[in-house]
């Protein structure tokens, strides 16, 4: 049985992948304010105090990042910062102190999703972090040290959020959170390292 610390883990996916992991491991289930602990990504000493709260585990799972959605001609540069903030510089904090607290062997899953390689109206913000996320991803693999592993889960649009956000994805086919799930317990109890998961 790992030791599994999952960030964002009161969202959709966070919920579904805290639901699969944790039928053989203990999950430490972490929100901006529900969970087990509490953290905002987006702030240093936040992440410092989680991680000397939790102690040592054997993987850290992200499922969480905000992002701005709105038209190129109307996106300001502070709007833009949103996401390189919150989801991309967020979720590498994580990995980048959190390599300091895995186990010999442990494993960082980061995610990203589909406009990094599929573009939509009004997500430029989006596209743009999701694809450094995964340059981060397959160019950190190659640097941990100890047996560490990282990963990335890339899904599709969630069934579950198609009422609302279907518009934005024309002849996207939406995917649900149980299958996304799964990504992430390959990259947990798998072997690979320097991979994206795309649950399309």
């Amino acid at each position: 049985m790992k030791k599994i610390l999952l960030i964002g883990a009161t969202g959709t996916v966070g919920s579904a992948v805290a639901q699969q992991l944790g039928e053989r491991h203990q999950v430490i289930r972490v929100g901006r304010r529900g969970g087990d602990h509490q953290v905002d990504i987006t702030d240093a000493g936040s992440v410092d105090r989680l991680f000397a709260a939790v102690g040592r585990v054997d993987a850290i799972v992200s499922t969480t990042g905000q992002l701005h959605f709105g038209p190129l001609a109307d996106t300001t540069p502070d709007q833009f910062a949103i996401g390189l903030h919150d989801k991309l510089l967020g979720q590498v904090r994580l990995a980048l102190v959190g390599q300091h607290h895995l186990n010999d062997g442990g494993s960082i899953t980061l995610t990203t999703g589909i406009v990094a390689q599929e573009p939509i109206a009004q997500g430029a913000n989006a596209t743009t972090v999701n694809a450094a996320l995964e340059g981060f991803v397959q160019a950190a693999a190659i640097e941990l040290q100890r047996g560490l592993r990282i990963n990335a889960v890339s899904p599709s649009v969630l069934t579950e959020s198609w009422a609302g956000y279907g518009p934005f994805f024309p002849g996207f086919e939406p995917v649900p959170a149980a299958r996304v799930a799964l990504a992430y317990q390959r990259a947990v109890d798998g072997a690979q390292n320097g991979r994206v998961y795309r649950v399309w």
